[in-house]
């Protein structure tokens, strides 16, 4: 399925992305810079359990993961058009054309980059990561980002190596940033 939006549809670059692996810290920084500038906040992933009534993992067991990047482009495209807002993408939306593409036109995109030992600290407990139910998750996590770095890279507006920052500091980087782009 190719979604497409008219470019006259689309909200003018008024959205921040966060995009990044799983456990890269989108959801947490994603809260803490809407808080801080007081907009809304939006994470991808929790939108497609809402619109779907069942878990990720449930999608995945279902429809594969081809299935679950359909859903995620619809519901990405849905969520852009409403504008304005903090929004953290799932580890793998930025896997679509498609997605990079929507991105791309609608907001500043920030990828948050870190190093696979903290990734998996991060999320080696976590059993909602479909992607990692595998008997070497660490392996399998090193593989996804060395699949997808240059893809991030690649849609990537703006990329902040936040191995070892705090939630704070990331936030304070991401407004450093956009400050920085309003100057010019």
């Amino acid at each position: 399925m190719n979604i497409t939006v008219a470019p006259g549809d689309l909200p003018e670059k008024n959205i921040i992305i966060l995009i990044g692996m799983m456990g890269a810290g989108k959801t947490t920084v994603g809260r803490a810079l809407a808080k801080k500038l007081g907009r809304k906040f939006v994470d991808l992933d929790h939108a497609i359990v809402e619109r779907c009534g069942v878990d990720i993992p449930t999608i995945f067991d279902i429809e594969g993961e081809e299935g679950f990047r359909k859903r995620e482009n619809e519901v990405l495209r849905d969520v852009l058009l409403e504008g304005d807002m903090i929004l953290a993408t799932g580890g793998g939306a930025v896997l679509y054309p498609q997605n990079r593409e929507l991105m791309r036109q609608c907001g500043q995109v920030f990828y948050l980059r870190v190093g696979v030992d903290e990734l998996y600290r991060r999320v080696a407990r976590d059993k909602n990561r479909p992607l990692l139910a595998t008997p070497n998750p660490k392996q399998r996590l090193t593989e996804l980002l060395a699949e997808r770095r240059s893809i991030y890279e690649g849609a990537a507006d703006y990329i902040i190596d936040s191995t070892g920052d705090s939630q704070s500091v990331v936030v304070e980087q991401i407004i450093n940033l956009l400050a920085k782009r309003d100057d010019k």
